[in-house]
């Protein structure tokens, strides 16, 4: 076993740094071992201008949402139509292709919003 020169805390041979405080165990005046951890000052912020229309456009997706034909007809997609508006009396909202959307426009958000960080 040998002692910390700084904090006196035993430690055993195989170190070279003290687990306690950092320092060299063999007697060198070296300084600690750099933080592999960024620090705050060097982390990257998201872009929030990006996050702020991810949400604008997944708002839209809702509003605007894929309809299709009634359960009774032949499947056919009958596009994008306001909420309150169906393109027919009977028409239903495609929760797929919705689903679909709503992710897609997430992830395509978030990934720009990385892409476009503020350094």
């Amino acid at each position: 076993m040998q002692i910390c020169p700084a904090c006196s805390l035993s430690q055993p041979e195989i170190n070279r740094f003290c687990t306690q405080c950092g320092r060299r165990l063999d007697g060198r005046s070296d300084s600690p071992p750099a933080s592999p951890l960024p620090t705050t000052s060097t982390q990257h912020q998201l872009n929030l201008t990006v996050l702020y229309g991810m949400v604008i456009a997944l708002i839209l997706a809702l509003l605007f949402p894929p309809w299709e034909t009634p359960p009774t007809q032949t499947p056919e997609f009958l596009g994008m139509y306001f909420i309150l508006s169906p393109p027919a009396p009977e028409a239903v909202v495609s929760r797929m292709l919705l689903t679909i959307e709503l992710v897609t426009i997430a992830i395509a958000g978030m990934y720009g919003a990385f892409l476009f960080r503020k350094k």
